[in-house]
C-alpha cells in the first residue's frame, strides 16, 4: 500500500524530540505542584502547639531546721499518772491521775534546774473493815526542785535526765467517815518528804514545741499513825505525757557566738 504523502525522515526524527521533551517537562511541573501542596497548611486547617504550663518546683520544708538548745527557760504540762499505796501494808495499790507541771532554768549547756509540781486523785482499796468502805478518795500534792542534765540530743529529740526533793502532801482521810485511818489500814493525813528521780524523752515537732514523755521514780516517807516516829519508805511509778514549750528568745548563753553554735 502505498501512502499519498512521503514522510521524511528528518521530520519524523523532531517530532519524537518534541514529545519527548513536553513529556518531561510535563512531568516535572506535576512533581513541583505536588510537592508545594503537601508542603503547603491547607487555608482551613490552623496548626497549634501544646502549651502545658510547667509544674511548679517542689520545695521541700523542715519544721525541725531551727531547733536548738540554747534557750533559757521551757515549760512543761501533762496529764500525770501515779501508782502508790494510801498505807504501810495494803495490798491494793492506788491509781491516781492529774497534772503535772514542770519548769527549768538552763544555767550552761548540758545544765538547769528544774521544779514541778504535781496534783493527784484517785481511789484506794482498803483493809477489811465492819463499815464495808470500798474505794475512798485520797489526793496527793507534790512539789521538788533539783538539777536537770542533757543527755544525747539532736534536731529530733533529747533524753533528760533529772534528781528532785521536795515535799508531798498526802490526803488519805478525805473519804474514812471520820473514822482513824488504821481501821481501814491508811496513812494518816500528813505532810512528808520526797525525792523524784528519772527524766525526759523528748520529740521534737518545732522549733517551740516538744512532745514530751516523763517516767520517775517516787520516793516517799510517810508516818504510819499520828505522834508515832514510825515511817513508810514507800517507792513508786510516775509518769505523764504532755508538751514542752521552749522560750527560744532569751538565750542561755551570755557569748553571743555559742546562739549559733549548734546548741
Amino acid at each position: 500500500m502505498r501512502f499519498p504523502v512521503r514522510i521524511c525522515p528528518r521530520w519524523l526524527a523532531a517530532a519524537v524530540v518534541v514529545c519527548a521533551a513536553v513529556s518531561v517537562q510535563a512531568q516535572n511541573s506535576s512533581q513541583n505542584s505536588s510537592s508545594s501542596s503537601s508542603s503547603s497548611t491547607p487555608p482551613n486547617r490552623v496548626q497549634t502547639t501544646s502549651t502545658q504550663p510547667a509544674a511548679a518546683p517542689y520545695i521541700s520544708v523542715d519544721p525541725l531546721a531551727n531547733v536548738r538548745y540554747d534557750n533559757k527557760w521551757d515549760l512543761s504540762v501533762g496529764a500525770g499518772y501515779d501508782h502508790m499505796k494510801a498505807g504501810p501494808n495494803l495490798l491494793q495499790g492506788a491509781n491516781l491521775g492529774g497534772l503535772d507541771f514542770n519548769a527549768s532554768m538552763w544555767m550552761t549547756k548540758h545544765w538547769a534546774v528544774e521544779a514541778t509540781d504535781r496534783t493527784y486523785v484517785g481511789t484506794s482499796g482498803t483493809a477489811p473493815n465492819t463499815l464495808n468502805l470500798k474505794g475512798p478518795l485520797i489526793l496527793e500534792y507534790l512539789f521538788a526542785a533539783g538539777p536537770e542534765w542533757l543527755g544525747p540530743h539532736n534536731k529530733h529529740g533529747a533524753l533528760i535526765a533529772h534528781a528532785m526533793a521536795g515535799g508531798i502532801y498526802g490526803n488519805f482521810e478525805h473519804d474514812l467517815l471520820n473514822q482513824p485511818p488504821s481501821r481501814f489500814g491508811f496513812y494518816n493525813s500528813q505532810f512528808a518528804p520526797v525525792f523524784v528521780i528519772g527524766g525526759h524523752m523528748d520529740l521534737n515537732r518545732s522549733e517551740h514545741w516538744v512532745f514530751r514523755i516523763t517516767p520517775d521514780a517516787v520516793w516517799t516517807r510517810y508516818g504510819i499513825n499520828y505522834g508515832s516516829k514510825i515511817t513508810q519508805n514507800d517507792i513508786n511509778f510516775a509518769i505523764s505525757v504532755g508538751l514542752q514549750y521552749k522560750f527560744t528568745g532569751i538565750k542561755r548563753s551570755h557569748k553571743k557566738e555559742n546562739w549559733v553554735s549548734g546548741w
